[in-house]
C-alpha cells in the first residue's frame, strides 16, 4: 500500500530511519537485529541491556548512532570503585559565594551507555536504574528532570563473573530488553578486518535525525495498530511463562522457578509495534510478537538450577512457549 500524508505513518521519517541505519551500517558490519533492536527502544521509550563478549562492536555501535541521531551521548565505563555521585552528580563548596553549588553527572544526556554495568557495585546500579524508572534524579534537596529522549543502553559480558556484581533480578526487569548480541559471519568477519586494516577509514558518519525527528517518530509508533486478538496472544505467551501446565507445557514446568512479570506484557506491546513500524506497515501482525519475544522475555523468565543441569536456557524455553501457544 502506497503510504500518504493522512496515514499513521510518514513516508518521510520512514525514508530517515532507513538512511539511519544505511548510515550506521558504513561503520558497523552486520549486527542488524543489534540495530534495529535499539531503534525499536529508542522508539518506544524502552531501555537496553546488550549482552555479549568483549570486541562484538557493542559500544562502538552505541556511539555511532548517538552520532547518527545528533543526540547528546556520555558512555560511561563502570569499574568496582565508582559511587552514585560519579553517575549522577554532587554537591560542590563554591568558595567565592560561599555556598553549595550542584554539579551534574553524565546521567544528564540524551543517550547515556553504561558500559559493563555489572562491574559496579548495587549502589550505582541501582542509582543509574532508579533514573531510567523515575526519568529524574535527586542531588541534595534539588530534583532535576531527566533530558528527553532519555535512553539508556548498558553492556555486560556473560562470560566473565569475578569481580562482578550480577543485576538484581527486579532491576534487569526494568530494562524493555536484553538483546544478546553474536559473533560475526565469516564473509562478515573479513569485511570488519579489512576495513579496520584500512588506516585511511575514519569512520565518519552523517546526522540523520533531530530530537523533534525523534518525538515524531513515537508518536507514529503509538498509532501503529494492534488487535485485541494479538493483544490476546501477548497476555496467553506471558501467562505461559508463568503457569506453562495450564497450556500443555508440562515437560518445561519444572524448569521455571518464576515466570515474566507485567512488564512483559506492555513491553511486548510496545516493541511489536516498534518492529512493525522498522517494517513499513500501519498495524502489528503475529511475526513481530513472536521477532522480538525471546528479547523482551529472555531475562524475565527465571529458571532453577535443574534448568541448568540440563543445559536448558531462557532462549529454548521462549521457542517452546512461542510453538505451543496459538492465536484464538
Amino acid at each position: 500500500m502506497e503510504m500518504t500524508e493522512t496515514t499513521a505513518i510518514s513516508s518521510k521519517n520512514q525514508e530517515k530511519v532507513k538512511q539511519v541505519i544505511d548510515e550506521v551500517h558504513k561503520v558497523i558490519i552486520g549486527q542488524e537485529e543489534m540495530i534495529t533492536r535499539l531503534l525499536i527502544g529508542l522508539f518506544t521509550n524502552g531501555h537496553i541491556l546488550l549482552e555479549g563478549v568483549p570486541g562484538l562492536a557493542k559500544t562502538l555501535t552505541v556511539s555511532t548512532l548517538a552520532e547518527v541521531l545528533d543526540l547528546d551521548f556520555q558512555r560511561l565505563q563502570f569499574t568496582p570503585d565508582l559511587l552514585p555521585s560519579d553517575l549522577v552528580g554532587t554537591m560542590i563548596y563554591n568558595q567565592k559565594k560561599s555556598e553549595f553549588e550542584v554539579k551534574k553527572g553524565p546521567i544528564f544526556a540524551n543517550m547515556v551507555l553504561a558500559d559493563e554495568i555489572n562491574r559496579s557495585p548495587a549502589k550505582v546500579q541501582s542509582a543509574l536504574l532508579e533514573s531510567m524508572q523515575e526519568k529524574q534524579v535527586t542531588i541534595g534537596e534539588h530534583t532535576f528532570q531527566l533530558d528527553r529522549p532519555f535512553f539508556v543502553l548498558a553492556t555486560q559480558n556473560p562470560v566473565e563473573q569475578e569481580g562482578t556484581y550480577p543485576l538484581p533480578e527486579a532491576q534487569v526487569d526494568r530494562f524493555m530488553m536484553k538483546v544478546f548480541v553474536d559473533y560475526p559471519t565469516k564473509d562478515q568477519e573479513r569485511e570488519i578486518m579489512t576495513r579496520m586494516a584500512n588506516l585511511s577509514f575514519d569512520g565518519g558518519v552523517k546526522r540523520i535525525l533531530k530530537k523533534e525527528d525523534i518525538f515524531s517518530i513515537r508518536e507514529e509508533v503509538n498509532k501503529i495498530k494492534l488487535a485485541e486478538s494479538l493483544e490476546k496472544y501477548i497476555i496467553d505467551l506471558v501467562f505461559c511463562s508463568r503457569n506453562p501446565k495450564e497450556f500443555g507445557l508440562e515437560e518445561i514446568a519444572g524448569y521455571i522457578n518464576y515466570g515474566a512479570s507485567p512488564r512483559a506484557s506492555i513491553n511486548l506491546h510496545l516493541a511489536s509495534r516498534g518492529n512493525a513500524y522498522l517494517e513499513g506497515r500501519e498495524f502489528v501482525i503475529p511475526e513481530d510478537i513472536k521477532a522480538i519475544a525471546t528479547d523482551v522475555l529472555n531475562h524475565r523468565i527465571l529458571l532453577n538450577y535443574e534448568a541448568e543441569a540440563d543445559g536448558i536456557g531462557t532462549e529454548e524455553i521462549v521457542d517452546r512457549i512461542l510453538e505451543k501457544v496459538q492465536i484464538k
